[in-house]
């Protein structure tokens, strides 16, 4: 009963990079540890691959964005692949507009760029993409529409619905994966 070796030293060291990012932060409104959405986008990509840059670039996805890190340390630690998905993964910031005004920009940007990605790129998204579908339809469940209020969508419910929608039509190159199926499934019934 011989187990064969993988290895996993890069998605290591990527989950343990995202700890340390992610240190003393919660998910919001979640009461548990940030991190705990990347390993969550980590175990949905490797539904898809086992390519070890790609799970570590859903381990990073949001170290960029949501922390002090920087796509140069991203690339220094990891290299130029895994920066590269990390940063196709990650929000345009729109200088001098707040989060609510220019949610719809923002969103409208990452839905055109997730179009045009790679394929790896999207598998990356749609770790990130799931598990943040998979928390909206649990929270949906438990809070109905009073959840909408928790984000920076200016209209609430309908924008998220325009949001994932077109998240799923950006992301349908990966139809036939257990994880878009899931992500459908789950758009369909949180706005049906």
């Amino acid at each position: 009963m011989g187990n064969s070796f993988l290895d996993t030293s890069l998605v290591d060291k990527a989950l343990h990079f995202a700890i340390e990012a992610h240190r003393n932060t919660e998910r919001r409104g979640k009461g548990f540890p940030y991190v705990i959405h990347c390993f969550e986008a980590v175990e949905i990509v490797a539904t898809m691959t086992t390519d070890q840059e790609l799970l570590a670039a859903a381990a990073l996805h949001d170290a960029v964005e949501d922390t002090d890190v920087t796509l140069e340390q991203i690339r220094d630690e990891f290299g130029g692949r895994v920066a590269s998905l990390v940063a196709a993964e990650s929000d345009v910031v729109i200088e001098g507009a707040s989060e609510q005004d220019s949610w719809h920009a923002r969103k409208e940007a990452a839905i055109l760029r997730l179009a045009r990605a790679s394929r790896d790129a999207k598998m990356v998204a749609m770790g990130d993409k799931l598990s943040n579908m998979r928390a909206i339809a649990r929270d949906y469940e438990e809070l109905g529409d009073e959840l909408w209020n928790r984000f920076h969508a200016p209209n609430g419910k309908p924008d998220h619905e325009w949001h994932y929608r077109g998240l799923a039509q950006s992301l349908s190159e990966l139809d036939g994966t257990f994880a878009y199926r899931e992500f459908t499934e789950l758009v369909e019934k949180t706005f049906r």
